[in-house]
């Protein structure tokens, strides 16, 4: 029995296992984005029994959480494809997916015992986390540049930008940053250490695959690394999360109008 711990909990079978993941995630995004989506729907489902599977067998709780945690990214792309999304109109595309997302993702940190305060929601400094979120039009304004997206409205107008702006800032700023840089970076960082940023911020880039650019891929990934380093050394996602929902904002409902 100690020979099978050890083995279990061997560095390199660790890494291995992270690695493995990291590649089943980023196929199935690849299958997702450029086959038939079912061929990536079904790798997904596996990834999610996997992680589900090995998260009951070993034993560390440490592993287990994170585990729980990671298993959130193939949820992500199966209730993104599997939602009757035609159903609604577009621009609420984000809110019908996002809304079980938020409410499974609480239910994650709860079963992984997470307070307020690890999942980066305790005391703010307001001052510097609303300063850190006008960071979002730089970014914004770069990632328009790489994929020139068709704008989420018909006009640039009050009526039709606020209600979309509000979805996004809550479905894509609050809701992608709760989920990476608050339950998954959260539970990799005590599992794996300072390099799990590295991994989470990794996973988070890979989901951008759908944009059919590597290019932005990458810059995905260093604005993660960014926003990850934000997050930790402020203990709070409120400067990422204004952050990351300006950068979509300006995205889909500004740069299009301005720069067109």
């Amino acid at each position: 029995m100690a020979t099978e711990n050890t083995r279990a909990y061997d560095p390199t079978l660790v890494w291995g296992r992270l690695i493995i993941l990291l590649v089943l995630i980023t196929t199935a995004e690849l299958l997702t984005t450029f086959t038939p989506p079912q061929f990536g729907m079904v790798l997904h489902g596996l990834v999610l029994l996997f992680l589900f599977a090995l998260a009951a067998r070993v034993s560390r709780p440490d592993e287990t959480r994170f585990l729980l945690a990671l298993s959130l990214a193939p949820l992500i792309r199966l209730m993104s494809l599997a939602l009757p999304l035609t159903l609604f109109p577009f621009s609420f595309w984000y809110m019908v997916v996002g809304t079980p997302l938020l409410l499974t993702a609480w239910l994650v940190a709860r079963l992984c015992g997470l307070s307020r305060g690890q999942v980066g929601l305790g005391k703010v400094d307001w001052s510097a986390q609303l300063l850190l979120g006008l960071t979002g039009f730089a970014l914004g304004f770069v990632e328009y540049l790489i994929l020139r997206p068709e704008p989420l409205v018909a006009e640039f107008s009050l009526a039709q930008v606020l209600p979309v702006a509000f979805t996004l800032l809550v479905f894509t700023g609050f809701l992608e940053e709760y989920i990476f840089r608050g339950v998954m970076q959260h539970t990799a960082s005590r599992w794996i250490g300072s390099v799990g940023i590295f991994y989470i911020s990794a996973v988070f880039a890979v989901l951008h695959i759908g944009y059919r650019s590597l290019l932005d891929v990458i810059f995905v990934f260093l604005v993660a690394l960014f926003f990850a380093w934000v997050a930790r050394e402020s203990r709070s996602i409120v400067g990422v999360t204004l952050a990351h929902g300006v950068t979509n904002i300006s995205l889909f409902l500004v740069f299009p109008f301005l720069l067109n």
